[in-house]
């Protein structure tokens, strides 16, 4: 059986988008003051919109837990199905249910939100890329606290990842998240015991967040 890749590297934090100028202001009164400006100052100014828009349009980045527009792909291939998705169908009903129940209990003790998902193929995307598209199409987590998790399990591509809000990566650093899919999940998953893995690595993460909360 070929080895599980770890990827463990957190969603990035990313930049708002600046604030759009007043566009109550008359067109005709920004012309005018155009006009006036030195031309140094539309030297400036038309170097900086170069910088900003290269391509001709704005690129805007998205945090885990903020509303974003995911690719088509994912959002038809994996709908939200709950705290458990088990679109790979490694998982029984009753497994599933014990895992929502400990998902339910975070919630209700610390107010994050955690989501498990399996897939049966990540369509030949990166595995971080396409956590953090599904974490940003379900928006898991608080919008104002970042404090989503998501934990994806792709067995046909034998990877695992952990996708932390940047609010939550002082409790869940990427040393800690390696650890726990190292120590706690990868020993199952090479038996081919995926429940017994995804839940280990699950209760490893709901322990350290009850702990510190």
């Amino acid at each position: 059986m070929s080895a599980f890749r770890i990827t463990n590297r957190k969603a990035e934090r990313l930049k708002p988008t600046p604030k759009l100028p007043d566009r109550k202001r008359p067109l005709r009164s920004f012309l005018r003051d155009v006009k006036s400006a030195p031309m140094k100052f539309l030297l400036l100014l038309l170097t900086a919109l170069t910088v900003a828009f290269p391509n001709g349009q704005a690129t805007r980045q998205m945090d885990l837990n903020q509303s974003k527009q995911p690719s088509a792909s994912i959002e038809a291939a994996i709908p939200l199905a709950g705290r458990v998705t088990d679109a790979a169908n490694i998982i029984s009903v009753g497994q599933e249910a014990v895992l929502t129940d400990k998902l339910v209990l975070l919630e209700k003790s610390t107010s994050h939100q955690m989501v498990v998902v399996t897939v049966n193929s990540l369509d030949g995307r990166d595995v971080a890329d396409f956590t953090r598209d599904l974490g940003n199409a379900w928006g898991i987590g608080r919008k104002e606290f970042d404090d989503g998790v998501v934990v994806l399990v792709a067995p046909s591509e034998h990877k695992i990842r952990i996708a932390v809000g940047h609010g939550l990566e002082p409790t869940l650093p990427d040393s800690l998240c390696k650890t726990i899919i190292e120590q706690n999940m990868l020993p199952h998953f090479k038996k081919g015991n995926y429940y017994e893995g995804i839940d280990a690595g699950v209760s490893a993460l709901i322990e350290r967040l009850i702990r510190t909360n």
